[in-house]
C-alpha cells in the first residue's frame, strides 16, 4: 500500500508540473517580481536625487556664501556630475557652472582621476574659464565627491561670425 501511495503522489506532482495553469501563475508572479524591481529601483533614484537636492538648497549658503533665502531652480540639480566651466578653484573643491546655470561644488579626493582627453592631468591643469566634465557621488553637503574630472578642449569659435566666413567664395567659370 506504501507503494501504491507513493506512485500516486508521483502522478499528481507530475499532473502539477505539467499543468497550464501553474505555468501562468509563476510566470504571472515572476512579471510581478520584475516590476516591483523596476519600480523600487525608480524610487531609490528619485530619492537619492531629492536628497541632493535638498542638500544642495540647505548648503547653498555655506558652499556660494549667500545670503537670505535660496531659490532652487524647477528641477533638482544632476546629483552626479556636472559639464562646465570652472568658476572659482578653491582648493579641495571647484566650483562649476553646470549648463543650467547652476553653481555646483565639486570636492576633490586622493581617489578622484583628473584626465585631459585621454593623459592624466592634475589639480594645476584646473583653472577658472576651463571646461570640464565631472562623474561623481553627492554628499550629504550639497557637493559632488569627484571621481572623474574630465578637462576638455575649448570649444570652437563661433564659424558664423568669423570673418573668413563673411568673405565671398570665388566661383568657378566653366569655358566651353
Amino acid at each position: 500500500m506504501n507503494t501504491k501511495i507513493k506512485h500516486s503522489f508521483d502522478e499528481i506532482m507530475k499532473d502539477i508540473s505539467e499543468s497550464k495553469a501553474l505555468k501562468v501563475v509563476i510566470y504571472g508572479f515572476g512579471i510581478l517580481v520584475a516590476i516591483f524591481v523596476v519600480f523600487q529601483a525608480g524610487i531609490i533614484v528619485g530619492f537619492h536625487k531629492a536628497t541632493f537636492g535638498r542638500d544642495w538648497d540647505d548648503n547653498y549658503s555655506k558652499n556660494f556664501g549667500a545670503h537670505g533665502p535660496t531659490m532652487m531652480p524647477d528641477n533638482f540639480p544632476n546629483a552626479h556630475g556636472a559639464f562646465g566651466k570652472i568658476i572659482k578653484v578653491q582648493s579641495p573643491t571647484i566650483i562649476v557652472e553646470d549648463n543650467d546655470n547652476t553653481e555646483k561644488v565639486v570636492l576633490i579626493t586622493d581617489q578622484t582621476v583628473i584626465r585631459k582627453l585621454r593623459a592624466n592631468a592634475s589639480t594645476a591643469d584646473l583653472v577658472p574659464d576651463t571646461l570640464v566634465v565631472v562623474i561623481g557621488s553627492p554628499n550629504a553637503q550639497g557637493q559632488i565627491e569627484a571621481k572623474l574630472i574630465r578637462i576638455l578642449p575649448a570649444p570652437p569659435l563661433d564659424q558664423t561670425s568669423s570673418p573668413a566666413s563673411t568673405t565671398p567664395t570665388p566661383s568657378k567659370t566653366t569655358t566651353n
